[in-house]
């Protein structure tokens, strides 16, 4: 299910609508946790770049518009690291995938990546903000990352299938 672009220009224009939906849709609900940071929605876009681009491409885009949306909102310190942790969400959500679907499934292969890649977003933030704020109050933010985790899982989920139904994927 990798999207096929054939020239350079066509996976700029893939990657950067692809990380301008990652921004928007992360932008369009923020709800602030307790230590500087937001929940959103973004992660179920994240996803869908796993799963539909090439693992380059998935990473650049889920996390440059990740990154962007932090910068944009006036997050900036979480902004270089929300580029790694998403970038690299897709990743593991790509490569779980392309290892795990011809074995056990589609879906299956998809809720364990996408699990994978969400508790790797709540571990990334956790490290990344007891560094900032000290651990015990890095702990405050872990439910608010896991329903984002879990939020995000559901989207990504229900967005990969409508687009499946809807024949808008590509060839796998």
């Amino acid at each position: 299910m990798v999207i096929k672009m054939q020239s350079k220009t066509e996976k700029l224009v893939i990657v950067a609508l692809m990380a301008s939906l990652v921004c928007v849709v992360t932008m369009i609900i923020k709800i602030p946790s307790p230590l500087n940071g937001y929940i959103n929605l973004g992660d179920g876009i994240v996803l869908v770049c796993g799963w539909v681009l090439s693992p380059l491409c998935g990473f650049l885009a889920a996390g440059i518009g990740s990154a962007l949306a932090d910068v944009i909102s006036g997050y900036f310190v979480y902004a270089p690291i929300t580029f790694i942790i998403k970038g690299a969400m897709a990743l593991i959500a790509h490569f779980v995938h392309k290892l795990m679907r011809k074995s056990i499934g589609k879906l299956p292969a998809q809720l364990i990546g996408g699990t994978l890649a969400e508790i790797l977003m709540a571990l990334g933030y956790f490290v990344y903000e007891g560094m900032l704020y000290g651990f015990a109050p890095s702990l405050t933010n872990m439910p608010a990352n896991a329903i984002q985790g879990a939020v995000g899982l559901v989207i990504g989920i229900v967005l990969i299938n409508l687009l499946e139904r809807a024949h808008i994927t590509p060839q796998k």
